[in-house]
């Protein structure tokens, strides 16, 4: 052949991007007997060293086409090994994805491998996939499997078999940067669709196709062999540079990576792009090399590097054969061959071109497998690179443990759709959820043995008392009279949040009643300022504490001096209490304290939006105004050590959800309420916040002259005394005057239970509920 890719036509027959397939792959050779050609990505980092931007643009474009594809829909994103591991971790980050999983070649003892496919004209032909937890995979989202290029589409459609037979799912998204797929092909992944029942949708930033000549394979074979491994009169220098990787935080998607692990990957990789610029001068390019999987870290990398004034490329090494040549417009100008580091893997890996502007240092980053004698030693890649002339800097990436994160797995946060009905960026759930089990207790016979001392509230659920339509209109009309109310309360405190802690703040709302409130404040704090703030919710138990596994979680991934508190409200000050003694208990991290409530009538915390005990809506219902989560709970039986507190999901109240119609009404008062917020705020901030405990002393008030034996069994406020009317067996109800507007739900609650309702002139509180002594 005068042109050794004279036999491939690449012609391009459609865009969905800024590119056409002519600008996205060049044609390249390769020595393989089922596929002698291969199509050398522009954009991907994979043979030639490109602009790490650019392969995160491609990324990023190449996941807006998938997100109008399943219609904003949350996703499960799979990328292909080793070509688009990093290609589909840049796709499930534009996705915010649930959870990304590459496949991998690599086997990893201890790990349940999960599913397998082949890749029939690849130089390695098995993919597996070794997710550290089955939840990485199980949740029945929509699934993107993404690839750099599809030219058959066989092997997406061996994966979708694969997992659709482990969890079927409805919904598929075949993503490649080009699809060079036939119309035969295109019908065979709509007869796959059409035996499984499924949908399975295809996206590309350009599409076209290839012809080969007649008896390509023969004159690729035919070909002079190629020469490798360049040598320079003065070999370059070959240093080495150890930074560690927490052992919990994935270091990319190869054993799966959840939403939640970005906060601590972000951590990780600012950590090692500190070190590196230690050791890498000032304004010297650079060329990041990943190994073979490894691609989305030193991606990540190179962008940092390139952001700190270095020049940077990005590409990686790789496991195929590709025919090198050095000859102008063919892409694999010079290549280099060595062992593969690996300990137990015979065969030859390679790297291509790998060259930057002069006196670039390469940057060679593995991970722990790949850190033997064989990665330093003659015919080893540092080696092999250096004798080219080039510095070498090899990076090692160490502490990352798949079987150690693993086990910490077994606390895996979760987030809607596949938990509640909150959005997935409004509020990550650290609890285990408990849907499946049947933990509801007749509220007469639970109530008896939490009384008796035999069992603890939070050992069980109540069966949730859902109100009749009449009470349902009324949470409609109140919820309509006090939106602008609640607004104010959810401005003032967040203003004073940030006011006096900062905007790099993490919500971390205690569930159930917390939750709504945080999710509101953290729409304040977007819709004011502009700010994303990360939201969780975690479980405290009263006379049991703070969830501890929770708390590591929170100060594994964040500053700990960051996290601020929220509830909905205080009643006699039980849980601030509880929370104050838990975080001084708790050994690793200094949390503080100051716990941040929209209502303070118990006068027991310094960060308020207001001190008035009135009816917060999100208190009138129980789950089908909190995502349709319930309270939490904490079960030795069914929470083991390392786990997070428990919670259940009640995805059947789905038709009398009013969780986020709630949010949005108040929401909607925002703008209205700018000038009302800037007043409170100002009228708080100058009076004097300090917590006297005002309410504990009107509760001990009340037990005395009612002959209650425990205070206990006293619940002050709006809130709390819903919730009794809700959960517990009432006995009495105190109002401070019978007709007041902020509790006509408490009186139609209690009408329905037949509770009688007491008028008490003097009372602290706008109301009480008081529990029955069933002992």
């Amino acid at each position: 052949m005068n042109n050794p890719t004279d036999g491939i036509k690449v012609t391009g027959t459609g865009t969905s991007s800024e590119w056409s397939v002519e600008q996205l792959v060049r044609p390249g050779l390769r020595r393989n007997p089922r596929r002698a050609h291969l199509l050398v990505s522009e954009v991907l980092g994979k043979h030639i060293p490109v602009d790490p931007e650019l392969v995160t643009s491609a990324a990023d474009q190449l996941g807006t086409l998938v997100l109008d594809a399943v219609g904003g829909s949350d996703v499960v994103v799979l990328g292909f090994a080793e070509t688009a591991t990093g290609l589909g971790h840049g796709v499930a980050a534009r996705l915010n994805a649930y959870s990304y999983l590459h496949s991998t070649r690599r086997d990893v003892p201890g790990l349940e491998v999960y599913g397998e496919f082949q890749e029939g004209h690849s130089h390695a032909t098995d993919h597996k996939l070794l997710p550290t937890s089955a939840d990485v995979m199980a949740v029945p989202l929509p699934l993107v499997l993404v690839d750099d290029e599809i030219s058959t589409g066989k092997t997406a459609l061996e994966a979708i078999r694969s997992v659709h037979a482990v969890t079927p799912r409805a919904h598929y998204v075949i993503a490649s940067l080009v699809d060079m797929r036939s119309e035969k092909h295109i019908l065979e992944t709509e007869a796959v669709a059409t035996e499984l029942g499924v949908t399975i949708v295809s996206v590309s930033l350009a599409q076209g196709s290839v012809e080969l000549a007649d008896g390509l394979v023969g004159d690729v074979t035919g070909l002079p062999d190629p020469t490798f491994n360049p040598a320079a009169e003065t070999a370059g220098t070959v240093t080495r540079l150890d930074v560690e990787w927490p052992a919990a935080v994935p270091d990319g998607g190869r054993h799966g990576f959840l939403s939640f692990d970005t906060p601590a990957f972000e951590n990780a990789i600012a950590h090692v792009a500190a070190r590196v610029e230690t050791v890498v001068p000032v304004g010297r390019p650079v060329v990041v090399l990943g190994h073979e999987e490894l691609m989305y870290l030193p991606l990540r990398l190179a962008l940092i590097l390139r952001a700190g004034g270095h020049p940077a490329l990005f590409q990686t090494t790789t496991r195929s054969p590709a025919y090198v040549l050095d000859t102008p417009n063919y892409p694999l100008r010079r290549g280099f061959q060595f062992l593969a580091p690996e300990n137990g893997e015979p065969e030859a890996r390679y790297v291509y071109n790998a060259d930057g502007p002069e006196n670039a240092l390469l940057i060679l980053v593995v991970d722990e497998p790949a850190d033997t004698d064989r990665l330093f030693g003659e015919g080893g890649a540092a080696r092999t690179l250096a004798a080219s002339g080039s510095d070498v800097l090899v990076v090692v990436i160490t502490g990352a443990d798949p079987v150690a994160l693993a086990v910490s797995r077994r606390a895996v946060p979760l987030a809607g759709p596949a938990f509640g009905s909150y959005a997935p960026g409004e509020v990550t759930w650290l609890l285990k959820d408990l849907s499946g089990v049947e933990l509801e207790a007749d509220v007469g016979e639970r109530e008896k043995r939490i009384q008796a001392g035999t069992a603890h509230y939070a050992e069980s659920l109540p069966v949730e008392f859902q109100p009749d339509l009449a009470y349902r209109e009324l949470f409609e009309e109140v919820l309509q009279d006090s939106a602008s109310r609640l607004a104010v309360a959810v401005g003032t405190v967040t203003e004073l949040v940030l006011a006096e802690r900062g905007h790099d703040i993490v919500l971390a709302s205690l569930a159930r009643a917390g939750t709504p409130i945080g999710i509101l404040m953290r729409r304040w704090a977007h819709h004011a300022h502009g700010l994303e703030l990360p939201h969780y919710a975690l479980s405290i138990v009263r006379d049991r504490g703070i969830d501890t596994v929770a708390l590591k979680y929170l100060a594994d991934n964040h500053d700990p001096r960051s996290v601020v508190f929220v509830d909905g409200w205080t009643g006699k000050g039980a849980i601030a209490s509880e929370l104050t003694a838990a975080l001084t208990a708790f050994e690793g991290a200094e949390f503080n304290s100051d716990l941040a409530v929209l209502a303070d009538p118990g006068h027991c915390a310094r960060t308020y939006g207001t001190r008035d005990d009135f009816l917060i809506a999100s208190a009138c219902l129980n789950s089908t105004v909190s995502g349709l989560v319930s309270r939490t709970v904490l079960n030795r039986d069914l929470i083991d050590d390392g786990e997070f507190h428990g919670a259940k999901y009640y995805a059947d109240l789905a038709p009398d959800d009013v969780s986020n119609h709630l949010l949005d009404t108040v929401s909607a008062q925002f703008d209205s309420v700018r000038e009302d917020v800037a007043r409170s705020v100002t009228a708080v901030s100058n009076s004097d916040r300090t917590p006297t405990w005002t309410g504990w002393a009107s509760v001990e008030k009340v037990r005395e002259e009612f002959g209650i034996s425990h205070v206990n069994f006293v619940k002050p406020g709006v809130g709390e005394t819903t919730r009794v009317l809700l959960r517990r067996i009432p006995w009495r109800i105190l109002v401070r005057e019978l007709d007041a507007p902020e509790h006509r739900h408490i009186r139609m609650l209690a009408a329905a239970r037949d509770v009688p309702v007491i008028e008490v002139p003097d009372l602290a509180y706008s109301c009480m509920g008081l529990i029955k002594d069933v002992t």
